[in-house]
């Protein structure tokens, strides 16, 4: 929590939404009051680290959303003080990282109960009938390539209709993480121009990655919802130009370099870090630059920016990534957070747009010491995180 909370600073983001995947899970009262306790004696080097860490609750079974209603209305001083530090409900519709996949009971009164308290619901959308079935087809332990095929967009777009059809019937606010597919974007415009009210994100390695990435990277692109094809890629993009995409998030997943370097890829850990290269990446975007690695010896592919994704982003600038990663998921999230105004408790960041710099992963703050962006050249930098 300490190198992560220190990689998100020198990446220039203050406040971070934890997910409840984890050990132990994030399905009780004492698992969140714990995470909230150590959240507020963070050290790096002996060095005190300030951040805002709030904490999204996870549902497996019924008793976990009995909780979360305590949580939610109860009256102590205590369940009002970690209240305040909860996010709202993260449901897995299929196993991934932590198999903490709801049953459908659970799912369907987590809608309803979420609904009736003004909870946001995130989900994972990934339909495990799908997975299981592609699964059965490709199970090749040399080819990483296969983890794509064995979580298909089919998959997601399955999930995120029933997903969008129990916002519609509940009238929850349903947000989807980590949005990685055309036909799932699609189903974002159609829902909001009905009505539902549905808010959508995505990553950056969905934004600056795609499949083609695997030869190079192997397992090290491994991660859920699955890289995809340009032409998801340059939708994500053009949702991101239109406004169908309200936020930029990290799905920051820090496994080690051991873990990942398994004999079978297809059982390596899913999930990348990202919270410290996430603003590096949208700042040369912003600034007409496609991020790409600094020797072509490395990894020629990824040199080829996706020229169509890039004429569709337009005038994609530093005020859009202010709306994508502050102003909305502030909003969306109820995070309280002022902004730059007088009077205000200070907390922003002073970044260099024009800084060019190569990424190298034993350079950077997370604990897991390597990033699937190594050698990438950026241009924008964060100068200095200001806060009071």
């Amino acid at each position: 929590m300490a190198t992560g909370a220190a990689a998100a600073l020198a990446g220039g983001v203050t406040t971070v939404c934890e997910m409840p995947n984890t050990i132990p899970p994030t399905v009780t009262v004492a698992a969140l009051a714990d995470k909230v306790r150590r959240s507020e004696k963070l050290t790096v080097n002996s060095e005190k680290i300030k951040m805002d860490l709030r904490f999204f609750f996870g549902a497996t079974e019924p008793a976990h959303l009995i909780t979360l209603q305590e949580l939610w209305t109860g009256s102590s001083a205590e369940l009002q003080r970690l209240k305040k530090r909860c996010c709202g409900l993260k449901l897995y519709l299929d196993h991934s990282t932590g198999n903490q996949k709801a049953p459908g009971g659970v799912i369907d009164d987590a809608f309803s109960m979420c609904a009736e308290l003004n909870i946001p619901v995130v989900c994972h959308c990934e339909d495990p009938d799908i997975n299981q079935a592609a699964r059965t087809k490709y199970q090749n332990p040399k080819d990483i390539a296969d983890h794509s095929r064995m979580r298909p967009p089919e998959s997601e777009e399955k999930a995120m209709k029933d997903a969008l059809a129990l916002a519609k019937k509940y009238g929850t606010h349903l947000h989807i993480a980590h949005l990685s597919t055309k036909g799932g974007l699609d189903l974002i415009r159609a829902a909001k121009k009905a009505g539902v009210t549905v808010t959508c994100e995505v990553a950056p390695h969905h934004l600056f990655l795609t499949v083609d990435d695997y030869a190079a990277l192997g397992t090290l692109a491994k991660m859920n919802p699955p890289l995809r094809t340009r032409e998801h890629q340059e939708a994500l993009w053009e949702g991101i130009a239109d406004g169908t995409v309200d936020c930029i998030s990290t799905d920051h997943a820090p496994h080690t370099l051991e873990e990942k370097n398994c004999d079978n890829p297809l059982k390596a850990p899913s999930g990348v870090p990202g919270t410290e290269t996430m603003l590096p990446l949208l700042l040369s975007a912003a600034a007409g630059h496609w991020p790409h690695v600094a020797s072509e010896k490395i990894f020629s592919i990824l040199n080829s920016p996706p020229a169509e994704a890039l004429a569709k982003v337009g005038q994609f600038s530093i005020s859009d990534i202010a709306r994508l990663c502050f102003e909305n998921p502030n909003r969306i999230f109820n995070l309280g957070k002022q902004g730059i105004v007088e009077g205000a408790t200070a907390d922003f960041i002073l970044v260099d747009p024009k800084k060019e710099w190569v990424i190298k992963g034993k350079e950077l703050h997370s604990k897991c010491g390597w990033t699937p962006y190594e050698g990438w050249k950026v241009a924008g930098r964060v100068v200095r995180v200001v806060q009071s």
